[in-house]
């Protein structure tokens, strides 16, 4: 099992865990709850396979990636805790989750022939639009459109530093632990100090 595996199943495991934290907070049953993890730790990734034209999708026939789902699903459920305590637990989970999706998602496109710069954007779309689903199914803006809220920005900031690390020569291994750490850390600060883009 090499890097890109491993941040590709910790970045289901903490997808997963969020979007059931998540259905939680929507006072959802456990299978609503499984539906939203599903979603939030798939959602990026089908839908950028789907526009590389990659069949099957990367999920499809990988019992590890759904035993990772139904596994943060039922630690979820155990957990019996105030739904408050669960938002700063949800907010990190999510940091993490988009840091690897986002380097995850620039090199499966650019594997499968995508250049730098789609590579990046589909890198974007791995990492946002799962969370974009979740937040639809669950009848609530999505964060990817909140005003005030640095989400697909901080990715794109973490995909283009990989790029250029990638150009530097930098080792893959580093530059992926690096930019995941970029990532969740500006999105950590953005959420703190109210960073935002200018309104349209």
């Amino acid at each position: 099992m090499n890097v890109i595996d491993i941040i590709s199943y910790i970045g289901i495991f903490v997808f997963a865990v969020a979007g059931a934290l998540k259905a939680r907070t929507n006072e959802m049953d456990i299978l609503g709850g499984l539906v939203i993890a599903f979603v939030m730790a798939y959602g990026g990734g089908t839908v950028r396979d789907v526009l590389l034209g990659i069949g099957p999708v990367n999920w499809i026939n990988n019992y590890l990636s759904l035993a990772l789902v139904l596994t943060a699903s039922f630690i979820v459920f155990l957990s019996k805790k105030n739904i408050e305590k669960f938002k700063q637990t949800i907010f990190i989970s999510d940091a993490i989750g988009l840091g690897m999706f986002t380097i995850l998602g620039i090199e499966r496109s650019m594997a499968y022939g995508a250049n730098s710069v789609y590579a990046i954007l589909l890198g974007v779309i791995s990492a946002t639009f799962g969370g974009l689903l979740s937040d639809i199914l669950c009848n609530r803006v999505p964060a990817l459109l909140k005003n005030g809220e640095m989400y697909a920005t901080v990715c794109a900031i973490g995909g283009i530093l990989y790029y250029l690390l990638q150009r530097a020569d930098v080792s893959k291994d580093w530059s992926m632990v690096f930019c995941v750490l970029v990532v969740v850390v500006i999105r950590i600060m953005s959420k703190l100090k109210n960073w935002s883009l200018p309104n349209i």
